[in-house]
């Protein structure tokens, strides 16, 4: 029998149907809008999305082959640190979701930075506006609806994660992962639940939060299909599975809408001051962790480079424009604010140098090789053994992507045939983990290569961000 997987990203939801063996017999797809309203403010429509996985959801329970072999399990994969607020009574939302990439409350959340050493301690993660707890503080002060609700005892608050399951669920349950609850800011990683110092200092009530699960738990009964749902996960902490249990010496990249290279470090949680220290999965006696780093803008600076310099359907021509010759110029990626290991908002988006459009285009994903290069160097310093890669996401299809990757890193990339890691991994999650879960197919190693050029171009872009 199948396993059906939704995945939930920041531009488009998808699910999947996949064998036993991992490979992906029925698929469904559906994209999303985000409204960003100026370089802090970004939301998304909480009904546009559940209407997205509804959609996918129906289409591939459709599909011919999912209905003769059937469906024995279910897994839930969603972008992590989104927030909002709904009505527990009724699930209808009381605000925008407020998406991972949102900074509106930079400001306010500059008065703990005292505290930013024990919160980190705490949560494995810097005091950063990306993730959960100034959001939801936000939404509790200046959305009257949400505070109206609070009032009356009926407001429900968390991750996009806990808002889909009240939804997709039978008996609407108010619960969430691990995974997407360590996002938040308020959840402690060695207690694994809701930190009530946390909780305390950002003025977040405990009732309006969902009750915490582990990774692989069964939250019940899907709505649209007598199966259950046996795991759930953040999207990239599900990709690291995609190929069962990772290798402790290989680092996972995903280039999504974001870009994130995470690094198992398997039952010990290891903590350096620059990178994030968070769950990937976890069963009601045990945990394992990572160590990751974090690019805000990797499809989203492109998205943006298409827009602001009038370059058209950007990433079809990428995978040719990554083979032509020539140096491009250095473009300052400071898409969403810079993430791990500067973790300040930055200059504003700029190139260094001019260029034709494509060495343009080509500036820009380079610019998302130094940032993952600058977080990799940063696990080696911290004494992480690190030796090979393997790479993800809809970007990882461009072979000079790969290639520019390896050269920088000095380490072989690996490609599997399939590159849909989020979805194989919840996959692997919701069947228990089984040992044997083969590759879909031949992948592709790209073996690191002398690159003096681009060497010299990387040095220069880390020294404009020190």
């Amino acid at each position: 029998m199948l396993t059906l997987v939704i995945d939930q990203g920041t531009l488009n939801t998808k699910a999947l149907a996949l064998d036993e063996q991992g490979n992906v017999r029925a698929s469904a797809a559906c994209s999303i809008a985000l409204n960003r309203r100026g370089s802090a403010l970004v939301e998304q429509e909480p009904d546009e999305i559940l209407a997205s996985v509804q959609e996918v959801v129906s289409r591939v329970l459709a599909d011919a082959t999912v209905r003769r072999l059937g469906l024995s399990s279910a897994g839930f994969a969603s972008q992590r640190s989104s927030v909002l607020a709904w009505d527990k009574r009724t699930g209808q939302p009381l605000c925008p979701l407020l998406s991972w990439q949102d900074r509106r409350a930079e400001r306010w959340l500059g008065r703990f930075s005292t505290q930013a050493g024990r919160i980190k301690e705490k949560t494995g993660l810097p005091l950063s506006p990306h993730y959960g707890a100034s959001k939801l503080r936000w939404l509790l002060e200046q959305v009257p609806e949400v505070s109206r609700a609070h009032r009356k005892g009926y407001l429900a608050l968390g991750p996009l994660a806990s808002f889909l399951l009240f939804h997709l669920l039978r008996g609407r349950p108010h619960v969430v992962d691990h995974a997407n609850a360590s996002r938040t800011q308020l959840w402690n990683l060695a207690t694994r639940d809701w930190d009530p110092w946390l909780l305390d200092l950002f003025g977040v009530p405990q009732e309006t939060l969902p009750h915490c699960r582990p990774v692989s738990h069964n939250y019940g009964l899907m709505k649209t299909a007598a199966i259950p749902l046996t795991a759930v996960n953040g999207d990239q902490t599900s990709a690291i599975y995609g190929l069962g249990r990772p290798r402790r010496d290989t680092a996972m990249v995903n280039l999504g809408t974001g870009a994130f290279i995470l690094l198992s470090t398997g039952t010990t949680p290891v903590h350096q001051p620059a990178l994030l220290t968070g769950l990937a999965r976890s069963s009601e006696d045990r945990a394992e962790y990572v160590i990751e780093g974090t690019v805000n803008g990797a499809g989203s600076a492109l998205d943006w480079a298409a827009t602001q310099w009038d370059l058209p359907h950007i990433t079809e021509k990428l995978s040719a424009w990554l083979c032509r010759e020539g140096e491009p110029p250095l473009f300052i990626n400071s898409i969403g604010g810079l993430g791990s290991p500067w973790w300040k908002p930055g200059p504003a988006p700029k190139l260094v140098g001019d260029g034709e459009p494509w060495q343009r285009a080509v500036a820009v994903v380079e610019s998302i090789l130094f940032m993952l290069g600058a977080n990799l160097e940063t696990m080696v310093r911290a004494g992480l053994v690190v030796g090979r890669l393997e790479i993800s996401g809809g970007l990882a299809r461009l072979n000079g992507l790969c290639q520019r990757l390896a050269d920088l890193t000095q380490r072989p990339v690996y490609r599997s045939a399939e590159t849909e890691a989020t979805a194989r991994g919840i996959a692997w999650l919701a069947r228990g983990s089984p040992s044997r879960w083969p590759k879909p197919g031949r992948g592709r190693i790209f073996r690191p290569q002398a690159n003096p050029s681009l060497a010299a171009r990387n040095k220069r872009f880390q020294q404009i961000l020190a």
